[in-house]
C-alpha cells in the first residue's frame, strides 16, 4: 500500500482517528509512530483546501491525533468568518483579474493567497490549543535555515520580521472538543496585487463587523533570496516532529478525490455559493453621497443614498435626489426595486433594466446616471 493509500486508510478506517468508525483500533501509531501527521495538498484551489480544514475538523478524532496540512492556492482572497467583504477587498479589481474571494470558517482578517504564500494549519485536541507554540514551529525553522534572518512571534499571533514586516498572520476556530490554527508564510507573494486587492471596495458602510488591521508585509525571499520551497517545507515538518515530539514523514492528500474524503465535496459547493460568501455578512448600512451628471447637458447634482443590507439583502433603500433633477416617483421606484434584492451590483442592474427602458430622452439619461451611482457603491 502507498504512503498516501496508508494515510487516508488510517483516517478513515480507524476510531480512534474517525469518529464516524463503529470498529475498534487498537493503536494510533500505526502511521510512522507518534500521534502526529503531516499533510500536504496537492490542491491549489481555495474552496477544495478550506473544505478540507472543516472536513478534518469534523472527521478526524484529535484528541488522539495531531496535525499539520500544509498547502498552497492559487490567487485568492480570503475573508473571516465575521467580515464585510465590500469593506475588506477591492471587488472590482478581484473580477477584472479573476480571482476569487472565500469566507472561511475561522475569525480573523483578510489575506490574499497566491502560490507564492504558505498555509499551514494545526489541528489539535481543544486541550491542547496552544497558537505560541504552533508560531514557535515557525519562527524555529527559519531560524535554523537562517540565523540571520530576526523573526519574532507577537501577542496578535503574528510573526514579524525585524520587528516590523508582517510575514505571518493567525485565525483560529475552536470546536467542542478540537480545534485548529491556522497561519500564513508569506515566501514570495505577490505583493503588488495584494495591495491592490486588500483595499476597501465600498465608501459609507457602517458595520459592526471584524476589521482587518493593515501591516506592512514583507516575503521572505526579500531577505533571504536563497531560501528554496523545498528547504523551507523540510525544515517546517521537522521542527514541527521535534517541537511535539513525533516522527511522521510529509504525505501528500488530494481533496477532490471523494472516496478518500466524503462529502467533502459538498463543503466545497457551499464555500463557493453567494450565500455563503457574501450572505453571511454581518448586517450593514449604506450611507454615501452620489454624485449626479447629465451628460448631455453637463448639468450636475448630488443626491444620497441610505441602505440597510441584512444576509448580503436589501432590505430598505431611501434615495434623498433633487426633484427638479429627477421626478421623486422615479427615483422611489428605483427605490422600492433594490428592496428584497442582493447587494450585488449585477443583480442590481439586472433588476433595474425593466424601469430603465420604461423612461426617454432627458429622464432616462438622468435615471441611467443615477442607477449608475447606486451600482457604483456595491462594488
Amino acid at each position: 500500500m502507498s504512503h498516501i493509500s496508508r494515510t487516508l486508510s488510517l483516517l478513515r478506517a480507524c476510531p480512534g482517528v474517525c469518529r464516524c468508525q463503529t470498529r475498534t483500533c487498537s493503536s494510533l501509531t500505526a502511521f510512522g509512530g507518534g500521534s502526529g501527521l503531516v499533510l500536504l495538498s496537492r490542491s491549489t484551489d481555495v474552496y477544495q483546501n478550506l473544505a478540507l480544514e472543516d472536513w478534518i475538523d469534523a472527521n478526524v478524532d484529535l484528541q488522539q491525533r495531531s496535525i499539520l496540512l500544509l498547502w498552497r492556492n492559487r490567487p485568492a482572497v480570503v475573508i473571516g468568518r465575521h467580515q464585510n467583504p465590500w469593506t475588506e477587498c477591492n471587488l472590482p479589481a478581484m473580477r477584472r483579474a479573476g480571482i476569487p474571494l472565500a469566507r472561511r470558517r475561522s475569525g480573523g482578517g483578510t489575506v490574499f493567497h497566491d502560490l507564492g504564500n504558505l498555509n499551514l494549519t494545526f489541528f489539535t485536541s481543544k486541550k491542547a490549543y496552544d497558537r505560541q507554540r504552533n508560531l514557535k514551529v515557525v519562527t524555529e525553522a527559519l531560524r535554523r535555515l537562517r540565523p540571520g534572518l530576526d523573526v519574532q512571534a507577537t501577542d496578535r499571533f503574528d510573526i514579524l520580521l525585524k520587528g516590523h514586516y508582517k510575514i505571518s498572520g493567525s485565525a483560529s476556530r475552536l470546536s467542542k472538543k478540537s480545534s485548529y490554527h491556522h497561519c500564513t508564510l508569506l515566501h514570495s507573494a505577490d505583493r503588488a496585487t495584494l495591495a491592490t486587492v486588500l483595499r476597501p471596495s465600498c465608501a459609507g458602510i457602517h458595520s459592526n463587523a471584524t476589521p482587518s488591521v493593515p501591516s506592512a508585509v514583507a516575503n521572505l525571499l526579500d531577505h533571504a533570496p536563497s531560501l528554496q520551497w523545498e528547504e523551507l517545507l523540510d525544515a517546517l515538518v521537522d521542527q514541527y516532529n521535534s517541537e511535539f515530539g513525533f516522527s511522521s514523514a510529509a504525505t501528500f492528500v488530494n481533496p477532490a478525490d471523494e472516496p478518500a474524503f466524503p462529502g467533502l465535496s459538498r463543503a466545497v459547493t457551499e464555500l463557493r455559493s453567494w450565500e455563503w460568501t457574501f450572505g453571511k455578512t454581518p448586517k450593514f448600512s449604506v450611507q454615501t453621497h452620489l454624485d449626479l451628471r447629465d451628460d448631455r447637458s453637463s448639468a450636475r447634482s448630488s443626491g444620497r443614498l441610505h441602505m440597510e443590507v441584512k444576509n448580503g439583502v436589501i432590505e430598505s433603500c431611501e434615495l434623498d435626489v433633487p426633484a427638479d433633477w429627477l421626478p421623486q416617483q422615479l427615483s422611489g421606484e428605483l427605490s422600492s426595486l433594490l428592496v428584497r434584492e442582493r447587494f450585488c451590483p449585477h443583480w442590481t442592474a439586472a433588476g433595474v433594466s425593466a424601469l430603465l427602458r420604461s423612461e426617454s430622452g432627458e429622464l432616462h439619461n438622468r435615471l441611467h446616471n443615477l442607477c449608475d451611482a447606486v451600482v457604483s457603491t456595491m462594488g
